[in-house]
């Protein structure tokens, strides 16, 4: 069995193939940044923001059996939304440029991981429930839905691999 310490390298890829602002006609100076909501992790955040805002509306119009359960999940979709949307404006307008002091793929990672595994309990509890009301069913499932795109967002956009490093001294 070989002894060695385990190196993880995270790359990002925040738009699409080209990345944002790469492959632009126009200069990459100015405030806003036109290629980047054509591009696939733009994309998403919007399909996101929408699967969110239509959870969020289906259980707020409905008539709740356990005010907890929804009051939780309409939290974690309002929260989720909001910061998708922060991480949206921060790539449109070119922030991470500007505030170097955050490292913009890190915390947008940690967003995804944390945020998926509320919005996945959330949509869970949220389905157990319903008891077959139809805005509570249309909410959890849109709530599935918006954790799903959110999975495939950190899938499309962050690769991690493991490399393993030998600690084996050859004098």
């Amino acid at each position: 069995m070989s002894q060695g310490s385990g190196l993880v390298r995270t790359t990002c890829s925040s738009g699409g193939a080209l990345g944002p602002g790469v492959g632009a006609s126009q200069p990459s100076e100015g405030l806003l940044d036109s290629v980047y909501p054509r591009t696939q992790g733009a994309l998403l955040k919007v399909a996101q923001m929408v699967t969110l805002l239509i959870a969020f509306i289906c259980v707020r119009s409905s008539v709740w059996i356990d005010y907890s359960a929804f009051s939780y999940f309409e939290v974690v979709t309002i929260c989720d939304l909001i910061m998708i949307l922060a991480f949206y404006l921060v790539h449109l307008f070119r922030f991470y440029r500007v505030l170097t002091c955050i490292s913009w793929p890190l915390s947008e990672l940690l967003h995804y991981v944390i945020g998926t595994l509320l919005l996945l309990i959330a949509s869970i509890v949220a389905a157990s429930r319903s008891y077959s009301q139809s805005g509570l069913v249309a909410g959890a499932i849109f709530g599935f839905l918006a954790t799903f795109l959110c999975l495939a967002s950190v899938w499309l956009s962050y690769k991690i691999s493991c490399v393993t490093q030998s600690t084996d001294a050859a004098v």
